[in-house]
Formats: C-alpha cells, sequence, structure tokens
C-alpha cells in the first residue's frame, strides 16, 4: 500500500477551524480526536495528508451538527488565501488570463481536486473532479466549500462586474439550499443524476475580456514566474508525473514535447524522463493519456466533426484515431460523440426546469 503523502495546504482547513470556534466548537478536542497538531494549522505552509482531511472534516460534522459548514467554509476563503496563485489571479490582465492561470496551476492550490478549462464560442467554463478518493460525505463537502471559495474568489477579482454563471453540482438538494441564496450572481443546478462527481462552472464568453480590478500586468508576471518555480519544485517531492500531466492538459499554444518540458525544469530530456520512470509512467504513456481525454473533451463539448477532432489532436489518419479511441472508451468516437450529445441536451433540459 502507498504511503500517503501530506501535501494539501492547510491554510483551508485552518478556515474551517475559525468558522467552528466562532460556532463555540471546542476546536482543539476535535483536532486532538483526529490526530491533527493544533500549531500546523497556524503555520503558512503546512501540508495535510487525505486521511487527516477525512477526519477532520467528519469530526467537525459531526460535532458542530452543522450541515452548511462548508458553505461558511468557503465564504471564508478570499482570492488571496490562495497563495501565489491568488496574487497572480488578482493581478491578471483579464479574468480569462487570469482563469487559465488558476487552471495551470491548480495543483498549487488544492490538489486534492482537479481543474479543466474549457473555452468555445458559446460558453467558458470550470470543470471540478476530485482527484483524490475520499468518503461521500467528504467529498459532498468540499464540492459546497468549492463553489462557495469560487463565488468569493470571484468577486474579489471582477467586483461588481461579475455577471451572473451556471453552476451544476453532481449532487442532491441540500436541507440548506436556502443559504444558497446569498450567492446573488449564481443560477443553481443539482444533477444528482450524474456519473461522475464534481462541479461544472459555465460562464458567458464576454467574461474573457474583464479587467480585474486590481489588474496589473507587470505584477501579473512576476507572479506568474513565481507559481511557475512552485511548480517545478515538484521535483523535490516526487511528484513529476503531476506536474508533466498539468502542463501537457492546460497548454493553450499546442502539447508540448518532452524536450520543451525539460527545458522549463532545466533538465535533460533523460533526467526528465527518468524522474518519471521512477513515478512508473513515462511520457509517451501520459500524453496518450491527456490526449484520449482531450478527445472527449472536443467530440463532447465542441462543433467538430470525428475527422476534425482527429486532426486537431495530430492523427493523420481517421482509421488510427478511431483505433487507439476504441481501444481506451470501449466505443468509437462517433458513437461516443451520440451519447455525449444527448447527455448533454439532458443537462440544458435540467438547467431550464431549475432555472
Amino acid at each position: 500500500m502507498t504511503e500517503q503523502v501530506a501535501d494539501i495546504p492547510a491554510r483551508y482547513y485552518a478556515r474551517m477551524g475559525e468558522v467552528l470556534l466562532r460556532a463555540g466548537v471546542d476546536l482543539f478536542s476535535v483536532l486532538e480526536k483526529v490526530g491533527i497538531d493544533p500549531q500546523l494549522l497556524a503555520q503558512p505552509d503546512a501540508m495535510l495528508r487525505i486521511d487527516q482531511i477525512e477526519a477532520f472534516v467528519m469530526a467537525a460534522l459531526q460535532v458542530s451538527g452543522r450541515q452548511d459548514l462548508a458553505l461558511d467554509t468557503g465564504y471564508a476563503l478570499h482570492i488571496t488565501s490562495h497563495s501565489s496563485v491568488g496574487y497572480a489571479m488578482l493581478s491578471s490582465p483579464t479574468a480569462g488570463q487570469g482563469m487559465r492561470l488558476l487552471a495551470r496551476y491548480f495543483r498549487l492550490v488544492m490538489p486534492a481536486f482537479s481543474i479543466r478549462y474549457r473555452h468555445d464560442a458559446e460558453h467558458i467554463e470550470l470543470v471540478f473532479e476530485p482527484a483524490r478518493l475520499m468518503s461521500k460525505a467528504c467529498l459532498m463537502f468540499h464540492l459546497e466549500a468549492i463553489v462557495a471559495a469560487t463565488y468569493i474568489a470571484l468577486g474579489d477579482l471582477l467586483g461588481e462586474h461579475l455577471q451572473a454563471y451556471d453552476v451544476f453540482l453532481s449532487m442532491p438538494k441540500p436541507a440548506h439550499i436556502a443559504r444558497y441564496a446569498e450567492m446573488r450572481h449564481v443560477r443553481l443546478h443539482f444533477m444528482e443524476w450524474w456519473t461522475a462527481p464534481g462541479i461544472r462552472m459555465r460562464f458567458a464568453p464576454e467574461i474573457m475580456d474583464r479587467r480585474p480590478v486590481l489588474a496589473d500586468p507587470d505584477a501579473f508576471r512576476r507572479a506568474e514566474e513565481r507559481c511557475r518555480m512552485l511548480a517545478v519544485n515538484v521535483l523535490a517531492s516526487g511528484k513529476v508525473a503531476g506536474w508533466v500531466a498539468m502542463m501537457l492538459r492546460e497548454s493553450t499554444d499546442g502539447i508540448p514535447t518532452l524536450t520543451e518540458l525539460a527545458q522549463t525544469l532545466n533538465l535533460s530530456t533523460r533526467t526528465l524522463d527518468r524522474y518519471l520512470t521512477m513515478e512508473q509512467t513515462s511520457f509517451r504513456k501520459l500524453y496518450h493519456q491527456v490526449r484520449h481525454v482531450r478527445a472527449k473533451e472536443l467530440l463532447a463539448n465542441s462543433h467538430l466533426t470525428v475527422t476534425q477532432v482527429a486532426y486537431e489532436l495530430g492523427y493523420t489518419d481517421l482509421a488510427n484515431f478511431t483505433r487507439a479511441f476504441r481501444k481506451q472508451e470501449g466505443k468509437s468516437p462517433a458513437e461516443y460523440k451520440h451519447v455525449a450529445r444527448k447527455n448533454d441536451r439532458l443537462t440544458r433540459l435540467e438547467s431550464m426546469v431549475t432555472t
């Protein structure tokens, strides 16, 4: 069994601790019960393991008796709570650049979840999905906290220029549904029938060019460089594969090569390949995984034909694309596209019914 690594920022759960204290809960007793040193939460760069977080969240829900604890935890997280990534977003020249930066460096914010950024002519989407195994109750807590924290961050970023947007959650309506009325710009859709847990946030494309309240191109470049250097530090923690996958997934100017990624880390391609081998993977394996995910996104969320998707992904032969896709997905690209479009129509119908 692989030993769990403490790599999730404790600062977010320190905010939950503050919410518990304000509610009159004996926080120190709760921390003692779950085996977390109270001094750890006071350290800005402290990290927790996922099993510690699971135990803390479950104990907090039980002791406080508050099912809306996640919302207050999320409301307590302003954009500056996200360290260098938050400051980079605040100074980004446009909201679109800030969102793309968040997607590229989300592992620095919350490694327990992954985020994908999508942009087409109709809308912009941020998709949050769990990257770690956790109980249903703990997952629901995090989904609600992410929705609330993102609402606060967007308010910090755009102020009065924030426009209404849609949020789809893969969970049933909670008993405290009335509390969501506090999110003035959010149209909520609880999608209990989803098969994959997560959150989809959908924005009008005009938000891309919105200028953040504290936009500062020079400060943005410095903060972005700081984020890049922090990401490079994954070498010290043995998580090179996650960083490579992130760069492959979020690059907007074409999928980078092994040589380009090695240059970013000031390594030789051979050394980077060796790091990946130590994590029991390879650049080729990660490349194909990311390309398959990208294929599913394009088939489900774009107006491209199957042939156009194949060429977009670098295939020179449609048959090769179909064969590779069927091998991983169990169905042809055309079959996948048909099912995905059918599900999207159901989502739109559900959106109309719940609005």
